[in-house]
Parts: structure tokens; C-alpha cells; sequence
């Protein structure tokens, strides 16, 4: 009577959503819970966006401000993220190849529909986003996750070994989640020499599509280099959700190379896509109130410190953690090596913590530290008891 799959995936959730949930039911039960589930952000929107947005409001129609743009996006902000594209990498960008979207899991959808013919791989180092297969799956091909090196980076040994003549894609996330790793110029360099090695010997290219939500969340040196500047066949998807913390707006983009092989047939196999899956256009008022906001980012002071916090903290118990560079995630191994025997035992200490398995690796959890730094601070004498709970 309905599609199985579908059914499924609406009656099982995933082990985030699960855990948030159970954080919520807890709470109406009085209990004391430490939420490290959902990356959901926290630090203030910057004022220039809600002065912008007022703005719109008290001056603009509202016809103008709350009715349907150009399916792609409203020119002026497509053409001020080409822009502030083209001035980050050094590479020529046309707004006729940006669209607007409803964040960047609709990017990460259309761009999977757009490109992979049925039977057809996206390799993807692992760990990586679980809603990266669902996406994949039901956009008819195959996810193919592929082992990263000791401190989470690109194994380019394990890429190339991965990538056959059935490989449309690669998928990255950096700054990553749920590992923080941010890749450096030189191994996205030498990724993007393989790939056009590979894409020459198979007759097709393979396109690097580079989901960066997090891009402006980055802690400890310079900001990480675009897949733009040295690879050709890149797709840029973003969204504004964690970098202006706008997460329920739902409000993003995809972005297609000037330089990408046969780009307006792609950019309008996207626009295709999109149609097919409803999408109408991103919301009118936020593109909007964008144009004018793009360098804008949300202040990393509290996560910063909840990072540093955590990882000495944790790391002083006696838990092996890696330094996040991005993002706002911090990946823990589970003390017995079983990470989901590991998420289940903090739930009795208040901890909910993501078992990293539906990210294609086992024997880890992740830690979502954009919160509070009171919420942080006040969690550690449950990691204490938790850790010791094991001795």
C-alpha cells in the first residue's frame, strides 16, 4: 500500500534525531540532561542580519518581500554569491550558475539527482553525515565510504583504490561532521589531480561536490581553501545555517565552476531536479535580507571556548579525543571500543552523546558542543562519573 522505504525512514529516525527526543522526553520528566545530540546553533545571529531583516520589513512591499522569487534565486543575491565566490578562490563565477536553495541538504539532494544515473557511486571519506546515503540511496546510486588517515584527513591511497570507472562523484565536508578535520590546500590539490586523472582514463568527469556548511567555522589558522581553486568539475553546497545561525530559515545555495565540464547542461539538470523535488524556491525574505550580508559570520567566541573546554577536560579523564579544527563537533572513543553500548550507558549519567556507526565508522561517539558554555562547564562532572563507571 505505501513505499516501503519511505515508511521506514519516517518510522525510524535517526540516531540524532532519536537522542534529541530522548533529551526532550527526560527533561519533562525533571531529570538533569546535557543535550550533546543535535547540531542545532547557538551563538547570536549577527545584528547586521536582523537589522536587514527589519529593514525588509518596515520598508519593503510585501508582495516584494513574501511572494515567489525566479526558481534559482533572486538575482542580486546570486550575483553578490558569485562574488564573494570568485573573490575567495580566485576563480571566475557567474551567478547564471548559483541557486538558491532551501538549505544544503535540498543543495546536496538536487546536486545527487542532477548527476548520478541509477547504479552509479559517490565516494565519500568516511566518517561522514548519515543523511549522506539516504540522499545518495534515493537519488539511485551507491554511497562508498572510504577509510581517512589517524587524524581523520583525506587517505588519497584509499580515494584512488575507491574510485572506479562506476564513480560520478566525491563527496566532501569541510570543516567535517562529525570529526572537525578541515583538509589543508595540498591534499584537496592532490585530490583534484586524481580526480581528473581518473576522470581522463574513464572517459567522464567525476565531480567533487563540496558541502560546506561549516566553511566559516574554522578555529586555528587560516580559513580552509576551496575545492573551486583547484579542481575544475567542483559544485559548491552551502547553507547559511551554522555560519549566520539561521538553521530553521532554511536558506542555502549550490554553486556550479565556470570551469566545470558542460556546465549549463549541469546547472540545468539542477534546475530539473529541484522541479522534480518541489522545490518552488529558497524563502524570498531571507535571500533577500543576504544580498547585503554575505560576509557576515556568527561570533565562534562560545564555541571556541566549549571546544577548548571539552577537549582539555575530557582529555585529562583519560578519553581519547582529537583537537577539532572546524566546525563544532568533537569525535570521542568509546572507552570499550563499542560506541553505541557507550551512548546508551551515558544516557543513565544525563549525556547524550551520538554513536559515530551511522557515519560509517564504529567505536566512537560524537559530541555537539555548540551550546551553552554553563551547559558545557556543568556536563563534566557526568563525563567523570561516566569514565569511571567503566573502572
Amino acid at each position: 500500500m505505501f513505499d516501503k522505504r519511505s515508511e521506514k525512514l519516517g518510522t525510524e529516525r535517526s540516531e540524532i534525531r532519536e537522542l534529541f527526543e530522548c533529551a526532550n522526553a527526560m527533561r519533562a520528566e525533571g531529570r538533569e540532561v546535557y543535550d550533546f545530540s543535535i547540531g542545532n546553533p547557538t551563538a547570536p545571529t549577527p545584528e547586521k542580519v536582523t537589522e536587514e531583516l527589519v529593514r525588509l520589513l518596515r520598508e519593503e512591499p510585501s508582495a516584494r518581500l513574501h511572494g515567489y522569487t525566479s526558481a534559482a534565486g533572486d538575482m542580486t543575491v546570486r550575483r553578490a554569491v558569485a562574488r564573494q565566490l570568485q573573490s575567495a578562490s580566485g576563480v571566475s563565477m557567474s551567478e547564471d550558475l548559483v541557486f538558491m536553495t532551501c538549505g544544503a541538504a535540498a543543495s546536496l539532494v538536487i546536486a545527487l539527482t542532477a548527476v548520478l544515473e541509477r547504479g552509479e557511486e559517490v565516494v565519500v571519506p568516511a566518517p561522514y553525515f548519515p543523511e549522506y546515503a539516504v540522499f545518495t540511496e534515493t537519488a539511485g546510486g551507491r554511497l562508498v565510504p572510504v577509510k581517512t588517515d589517524g587524524r581523520f584527513h583525506l587517505d588519497l591511497g584509499e580515494m584512488e583504490r575507491a574510485i572506479t570507472e562506476r564513480t560520478r562523484a566525491v563527496l566532501l565536508n569541510s570543516p567535517n561532521n562529525p570529526t572537525g578535520a578541515v583538509y589543508g590546500k595540498e591534499e584537496l590539490r592532490a585530490l583534484g589531480e586524481l580526480l581528473r586523472k581518473k576522470g581522463m582514463g574513464y572517459g567522464k568527469p567525476i565531480f567533487l561536490l563540496s558541502d560546506e556548511p561549516y566553511r566559516e567555522l574554522v578555529y586555528d589558522g587560516a580559513p580552509p581553501v576551496s575545492p573551486l581553486a583547484v579542481y575544475e568539475n567542483t559544485v559548491i553546497l552551502y547553507s547559511f545555517s551554522k555560519s549566520l545561525t539561521l538553521a530553521g530559515e532554511r536558506v542555502g545555495y549550490l554553486a556550479v565552476s565556470s570551469r566545470c565540464a558542460q556546465k549549463e547542461r549541469l546547472f540545468a539538470a539542477m534546475a530539473g531536479a529541484a522541479r522534480a523535488h518541489g522545490y518552488v524556491c529558497a524563502p524570498a525574505l531571507f535571500q533577500r535580507a543576504l544580498a547585503s550580508c554575505l560576509s557576515e559570520k556568527c561570533d565562534l567566541g562560545q564555541y571556541r571556548a566549549c571546544r577548548d573546554l571539552l577537549h582539555t577536560s575530557l582529555s585529562d579523564m583519560g578519553y581519547a579525543c582529537t583537537l577539532p579544527e572546524g566546525a563544532f563537533y568533537l569525535f570521542v572513543k568509546a572507552p570499550r571500543g563499542d560506541g553505541k553500548e557507550f551512548s546508551e550507558r551515558a544516557k543513565g549519567f544525563g549525556l547524550m552523546l551520538v554513536p559515530s556507526d551511522s557515519f560509517g565508522i564504529a567505536g566512537y561517539v560524537r559530541i555537539s558542543y555548540c551550546v551553552p558554555l554553563a551547559v558545557a562547564e556543568g556536563s563534566l562532572p557526568a563525563f567523570r562519573a561516566l569514565l569511571a563507571s567503566y573502572r
